[in-house]
């Protein structure tokens, strides 16, 4: 046994449920289970590649992917050969938000590249502190987090956009208040210009432009209705230096100005 799981496994006969870890192994590492367990297995891979092996076949996982394995199913995992694997990991009892998820015996979903990436690998660190740590309310902060990962993957299930498009609109969500040069915007995700614009709209049904006026848009009205924002600040707030334009969009896509909104929020919420 690794040494590393000697270390966990004492943790788990101590009464935790919850188990995680973060390896990096060699291609000589393999675990293999031919009766199953009774908790789920989940992977996040940091570098190199694993595989996931199944009575229903064998699937790898490589960087930036979320491996599943589910309870109460044979199977077998480690480093593919000639590979190192750097991964963290997880042991959980089922928890609801499974049920998003594809009934397979192992589940391998590509998570983005870029934000939602640091996102994920920055929740599973939670985890893995928390887990070891087991400070007050522990588990319940194990679980939580891991429910966020599990939402965030069966999230990329649902989309099913080309993955530079995801790329594209987390940039514009992460930079909405700023300044966007399309350019820019096409060379963070690997795209001409040309390119950008008509996978974008393929892909979502708007242009680059329309999106972020729709991101800009609804984050205004949240401001003015929960935040006490006046129409000029929200208008400021979410990225549009000249207010008529912000008033016209406003209008079009809401049927009344920015002021009539505030207006008719505060007057229901009061």
């Amino acid at each position: 046994m690794h040494p590393n799981h000697r270390k966990e496994a004492e943790t788990e006969a101590h009464g935790g449920v919850f188990l995680s870890g973060l390896f990096d192994e060699s291609d000589s590492y393999r675990y293999r289970r031919p009766n199953g367990i009774s908790d789920w297995l989940i992977f996040y891979t940091l570098e190199g590649e694993g595989y996931l092996r199944t009575p229903a076949g064998e699937r790898r996982c490589r960087k930036g992917q979320i491996g599943l394995l589910r309870a109460g199913i044979p199977h077998e995992y480690g480093t593919i050969a000639g590979s190192s694997w750097h991964f963290y990991w997880a042991h959980f009892q089922k928890l609801p938000e499974i049920d998003y998820l594809p009934k397979d015996e192992s589940i391998v979903i590509t998570i983005p590249d870029g934000n939602m990436r640091s996102r994920v690998q920055l929740t599973f660190d939670h985890i893995l502190s928390d887990s070891r740590e087991r400070a007050s309310f522990w588990q319940m902060l194990c679980e939580n987090a891991l429910r966020q990962v599990i939402l965030l993957t069966a999230q990329q299930l649902d989309k099913r956009l080309d993955p530079r498009i995801e790329l594209a609109l987390q940039y514009l969500s992460q930079h909405m208040e700023q300044p966007i040069r399309i350019e820019e915007l096409a060379r963070s995700v690997g795209l001409s210009l040309s390119r950008l614009s008509h996978l974008f709209k393929q892909e979502t049904g708007m242009s680059v432009v329309e999106h972020l006026n729709h991101l800009r848009l609804q984050q205004a009205a949240l401001l003015m209705e929960h935040m006490g924002r006046s129409a000029t600040e929200a208008a400021l707030d979410v990225g549009f230096n000249n207010y008529n334009h912000f008033a016209a969009l406003f209008r079009k896509s809401y049927g009344v100005s920015p002021r009539t909104y505030k207006k008719d929020k505060t007057a229901h919420n009061e």
